[in-house]
């Protein structure tokens, strides 16, 4: 049996997202065999910047490359659908960042041809991959806080706050018709399934779009980088900001937000749940500490150490308490996780990652939210599809 220092693997997508992709395979000992740009001059230029001897020409190119076994797609969503199929078509393992793919008819095909491939399938939540978002998961199971009542919380960022920030994101063609939701909102969504074992069984949501007109370069930007040069005027269709009611298949109820114009948040996924006998939160700008609550005695708080976490926590931890694990960890921990159960051959029994079940959950929320913004009304959603 190969271990992870003997698996090879390929990215395609060559920005700020695919970048910590190699980063985080490098540190963790995979070989990284090349990357896929959108373009062949894309693709070497970015492979040279990030220290890669090789870039693949084409997606037929890298498939037929067998000394690579795992994939990751870090590429725009419309893409990921196609890629994802011809992937697993060609018997390789893949890692597909979120959201799964454009709606939920898609994701719920992705599925099938998963199931029937036998590979390993995992969608890029790795936020679940804080130790402290295991921990809480593992408490939630274990019956720590009582039966979950209610799940409140955001993800709120401020990169697109102003009418000169551009991402292709902006665009329906290449993001999907929800943009604040689907981006980061799916984020929240998973991990506050993955804490509490709930899912949405309704749902009323409204979305909002602050800056109908925005200055799209002509240029190419990379994600969290500033424009410069000529500009153009366009209409924006995608949401800003969302707000979204909940309520769960146990009969909890939920409140969320989106919003990617906050100024001042740059990455605070927060979420806080309550239940029957005690309360926990958690936010991502402060990825150390996990908030207790109590009513009867003092409230804690947990930094994140292993001699003092649950065995679901401890195994997704690296670093020594008191120094901090970040973004960049939450992949490495995520991939070792996923990698480890790519070397024995399947998912096993207990593993965390996110599954592309968990992916089509996340579009059918998405789906969900879309037609209950449209309609301005409570959407089930049994009304989507199957989950």
């Amino acid at each position: 049996m190969r271990g992870i220092a003997e698996t090879g693997a390929a990215v395609i997508g060559t920005g700020f997202i695919g970048s910590v992709h190699v980063q985080a395979l490098r540190r963790l000992g995979v070989q990284v065999r090349g990357v896929l740009g959108s373009s062949p001059e894309r693709g070497a230029e970015r492979a040279r910047e990030i220290g890669l001897s090789h870039s693949y020409g084409s997606l037929e190119e890298l498939l037929a490359d067998d000394s690579v076994s795992v994939v990751h797609v870090t590429s725009p969503n419309h893409a990921h659908y196609p890629q994802v199929k011809a992937i697993l078509e060609a018997g390789k393992h893949v890692i597909c960042e979120k959201p799964l793919a454009m709606t939920s008819a898609q994701s719920a095909e992705m599925v099938e041809i998963a199931k029937a491939s036998g590979k390993v399938a995992a969608v890029c939540y790795n936020i679940r991959f804080y130790p402290l978002n295991q921990h809480a998961h593992g408490m939630v199971k274990a019956g720590d806080l009582g039966d979950i009542r209610f799940v409140t919380g955001h993800y709120h960022q401020d990169w697109l706050a102003k009418p000169t920030d551009w991402n292709w994101r902006l665009e329906s063609e290449m993001g999907g018709a929800l943009r604040s939701v689907g981006d980061i909102g799916t984020h929240w969504v998973d991990l506050t399934s993955f804490v509490t074992g709930l899912r949405a069984a309704s749902l009323m949501a409204e979305l909002t779009t602050f800056l109908p007109e925005r200055q799209k370069p002509t240029g190419p930007v990379e994600t969290f980088s500033s424009a410069a040069g000529a500009t153009e005027q366009v209409t924006i269709t995608t949401d800003d900001a969302a707000m979204i009611m909940i309520r769960y298949d146990n009969g909890a109820r939920g409140v969320m937000s989106t919003s990617q114009i906050n100024v001042g948040r740059k990455n605070s996924l927060h979420w806080d749940v309550a239940g029957s006998t005690a309360s926990a939160a958690w936010d991502s700008e402060t990825p150390d500490h996990l908030f207790f609550g109590h009513r009867d005695g003092p409230n804690q708080t947990l930094m994140r150490d292993f001699t003092l976490m649950n065995d679901t926590g401890v195994a997704a931890a690296t670093l020594p308490p008191g120094h901090v694990e970040g973004f960049a960890d939450s992949f490495f921990n995520f991939f070792r996780a996923v990698y480890s159960d790519v070397v024995r051959g399947g998912r096993q029994h207990g593993s965390t990652w996110a599954t592309f079940e968990d992916g089509h959950y996340e579009m059918l929320f998405c789906d969900a939210v879309l037609k209950s913004s449209q309609e301005q009304r409570w959407v089930d959603l049994s009304e989507i599809g199957e989950r």
